[in-house]
Formats: structure tokens, C-alpha cells, sequence
């Protein structure tokens, strides 16, 4: 069976039907932790093409095991949500070759065409080499802080062999794990009255204090490193000294020492202001871990693999380069993994999310050889 000519003519029967499944998608909310009504719809695709088997654990990770009772599994995976908070349809421009919504390319498109390719491996009936999950997870955006690929590693990381995440642009793959450790710090005084209390110990002056001193500081020299104040809030009015004021504090790193090195000097930065007498609260958001000990000839193989589909597909070379995804979880639990992108887009993370309709095309050529190589091939 030539199952790349095979799957270009489901491909080419079936075009419009993925596009028209992109844009249905695309439109439903699901920010993160509430990603129900996408895990409905993805649910209600896999049984409509004869999957009789489909899990929704506690995570709302929507799984399709496909010989799971292997000790070997291959891990295929899209996330659902989106890093906007909408609770109402997404707005949807279809227009000049190109679709237009808040995370169409992040990730909606490449939970369609991981979808597609789902499909057609359940009409061809074809069978897993050991064993296949492919699963549309939840929580990758921000604060979801990587919960469904937590719980998916936690429920069958023993058992994975290999996990491949379809996000980011076509012909990019993310090899190298971006940690994070992610805060919301709270400056408390005893604020007041602006006249008549006028002297007290305003909050957001020490925040302000805090956040100058943090940006002070060199960022450690491994690999590369970063840190970044995000959100401040805080006050009551503008006669009001200001008894709370808060900021979000990330820092990031692909080097685990720079992470390290980081949470160092943040600490002492707080316990500095501490010591001024104001309260300081600190609490931990959301950590994403580095890469760990991985075997690097089980990774250049998955290297391999998406450079040589990357050339087929497209005729283009595949750039590799660190990044924070999905895949953070199962490298820093030595699984060898790789975050892989199927589609062009622009505006990622804004509301004028833009993707070439088009380039759905190589992306989905681009998952159905990955995910072939999972099968046998008659």
C-alpha cells in the first residue's frame, strides 16, 4: 500500500470538510481549565469515525488509545485550548486565502489536522506497530501551566517510547525545553487616607522599588535566560494610599542552571524587601521544567523523522530551536519528544491571528507520515 499517495487523495476528497472543522472549532471558547465544550466536540469526531474507546480523563485530555495495552506507546498530541478568555464564539474571518481568529494557529488548526489523520487511520483500520495515543490536551497556554501533558506523563509516561506535540510554524520544531517559574507577588503596607494619613507606606511605591531592582539584576549566563514583570495592579482610589498592590514575575531559561541561578537572586530580592518591614506574599503560579537526562540517539532519531517528512512535504529543511511547549513535560522526564509544526500563521497570542489557509495542506501531509510511522504499512 502506497499510504502517502492513498492519504493525498483523502486529503484532496476531503479538504473542504477539514476547513469547514478548523472554523467550527476555532469559534468555540476554551480558555484554559475550561476547555468542556471542545472536548465534546473532538470526543464526538473520534466516535463519529468509529472510535469505541475514547477517554476524557480528569485533566480533559479527550485520549484515543489505539493498542494501549502495549508497553510501548507513541504519543501523538494538539492542545484545545487558547490563551484568550473569551466565554462567548470566537470571531471568524475566512477571507483572501486566509483564516482569521484568536488562536487559530495556536493551536486550533493542528488539533483539525491531527484530527483528520485520526480519521483516516480509523476508516483504513490500520494497526499500531505497539501502541498509539493520540489525544487533543488540555492546559498548554499560561497558567494552565502544562496540566494535561502533566497528567498524560503521569498516566503513561512509564509506557512512552516516543511524543510528538503538533504546534508552532511549519517546518519549526522545538528539540530544547524553555523552563519557566512563574509568581504573583504582593506588596501589603499599612496604606490610608492621602491627606490625612499622608506619610504611611504606600504599596505600590514598594512594588515600584521592587520591580527596579529586580530589572537590575543580569540574567545569568546559561544558555539563554530571561525575566519579564508581566501584569501590576494594586490601589483603591486616588485618594487612597495604597495599602496592595501585585505584580506576575516570570523568568525563563532553557538551561536548567539558569532557572536555578534565577530563583536565587528572586529570592534575595524578596527577603531584601522584606526586611524593610512591608509584607511580601509569594505565590507560585505555575513551574515548566528543562530538559533532563535524555537518550540522545532515541532524539535524533525523532530529529530525523521530521526533517526527512519536513523535505518530503515541502522541499524545506527543518529548524530546530528551544521553545516552551507541551513537550517540556515528557523531556524533563527523559521521554523523547519534540514539539512539531504544521501550519503558517502570524499574530500568535493576539487577537489578529492570522493562518494561510494553504499551508494546512503540507501540515497535514507533514502529521500523517509521523503518525505513519506508528503503523504497520501493508
Amino acid at each position: 500500500m502506497d499510504i502517502m499517495n492513498e492519504f493525498r487523495r483523502f486529503l484532496d476528497e476531503n479538504w473542504d470538510t477539514l476547513v469547514s472543522d478548523c472554523c467550527e472549532l476555532a469559534q468555540i471558547p476554551a480558555p484554559s481549565h475550561h476547555e468542556e465544550q471542545r472536548v465534546e466536540w473532538v470526543k464526538n469526531y473520534f466516535e463519529r469515525w468509529g472510535a469505541e474507546n475514547v477517554i476524557v480523563d480528569d485533566a480533559l485530555n479527550v485520549i484515543l488509545p489505539l493498542g494501549a495495552e502495549s508497553d510501548q506507546l507513541d504519543v501523538y498530541m494538539a492542545h484545545t485550548d487558547v490563551v484568550f478568555p473569551d466565554t462567548d464564539p470566537l470571531p471568524l474571518v475566512r477571507e483572501d486565502g486566509f483564516i482569521r481568529c484568536p488562536g487559530i494557529g495556536d493551536d486550533t488548526a493542528h488539533v483539525a489536522i491531527m484530527l483528520l489523520v485520526a480519521r483516516f487511520i480509523l476508516e483504513k483500520k490500520l494497526r499500531p506497530k505497539t501502541g498509539v495515543l493520540i489525544v487533543a490536551n488540555s492546559c498548554e497556554e499560561g497558567l494552565g501551566n502544562l496540566k494535561g501533558a502533566r497528567r498524560l506523563c503521569d498516566d503513561y509516561g512509564k509506557r512512552m517510547r516516543s511524543l510528538i506535540t503538533f504546534d508552532s510554524g511549519l517546518n519549526n520544531a522545538v528539540d530544547v525545553a524553555v523552563g519557566s517559574q512563574r509568581y504573583r507577588v504582593t506588596v501589603k503596607t499599612e496604606g490610608g487616607h492621602s491627606f490625612g494619613k499622608f506619610g504611611n507606606r504606600n504599596a505600590i511605591v514598594y512594588l515600584s522599588r521592587m520591580i527596579d531592582t529586580l530589572y537590575q539584576m543580569k540574567a545569568p549566563e546559561y544558555g539563554k535566560t530571561t525575566y519579564n514583570v508581566g501584569l501590576i495592579e494594586g490601589g483603591t482610589s486616588v485618594n487612597t494610599i495604597a495599602q496592595e498592590a501585585s505584580m506576575l514575575f516570570e523568568f525563563r531559561s532553557d538551561d536548567a542552571r539558569g532557572l536555578a541561578a534565577m530563583e536565587t537572586l528572586f529570592n534575595s530580592v524578596i527577603t531584601t524587601y522584606r526586611a524593610m518591614g512591608v509584607t511580601v506574599e509569594v505565590e507560585l503560579l505555575g513551574i515548566r521544567p528543562c530538559n533532563g537526562e535524555l537518550d540522545p540517539a532515541a532524539m535524533d532519531a525523532l530529529r530525523e523523522r521530521i526533517t526527512r517528512h519536513n523535505l518530503v512535504a515541502n522541499g524545506k529543511d527543518t529548524s530546530f530551536h528551544s521553545g516552551s511547549t507541551d513537550a517540556n513535560i515528557p523531556l524533563s522526564r527523559g521521554i523523547p519528544a519534540l514539539c512539531c509544526g504544521l501550519i503558517r500563521s502570524t499574530g500568535s497570542h493576539t487577537r489578529e491571528e492570522s493562518m494561510e489557509e494553504a499551508s494546512m495542506r503540507e501540515g497535514a501531509l507533514i502529521a500523517a507520515a509521523m503518525m505513519f510511522d506508528s503503523f504497520i504499512i501493508e
